[in-house]
């Protein structure tokens, strides 16, 4: 079992940044994908950026390709999720999530992951 606990949520005007962080504690970190999702109202839980165990590998919704960056401390227990030239549309509730099983599974796919975070409000003004 891991928790995971979020910060860095915020009001912030558009093209303003942000940096998300989660912190992991209860089990081995350095051996799990994780992932940053978010949900604005009245829509569903998606992916905003995945990350593998080893940090090698990474993920980006297309929505936030070149603005988002996601990274991980694995000595800290650690991941981060940079957010620059923010718009309206990135207004929601952020959640950190840890993958279900060790070295398995994608950095990606929400079905993949099986620890969540009590999420973060961002909050992007026009």
């Amino acid at each position: 079992q891991v928790q995971l606990v979020e910060s860095g949520g915020g009001l912030v005007q558009a093209g303003g940044s942000l940096r998300l962080s989660c912190a992991a504690s209860g089990r081995t970190f350095s051996s799990y994908a994780m992932g940053w999702f978010r949900q604005a109202p009245g829509k569903e839980r998606d992916v905003v950026a995945g990350i593998s165990w080893s940090g090698g590998n990474k993920y980006y919704a297309d929505s936030v390709k070149g603005r988002f960056t996601i990274s991980r401390d694995n000595a800290e227990k650690t991941v981060y999720l940079q957010m620059n030239s923010l718009k309206p549309e990135d207004t929601a509730v952020y959640y950190c999530a840890a993958g279900v099983y060790p070295y398995s599974g994608t950095y990606y796919r929400k079905a993949d992951f099986g620890s969540w975070g009590q999420g973060t409000q961002v909050t992007v003004s026009s």
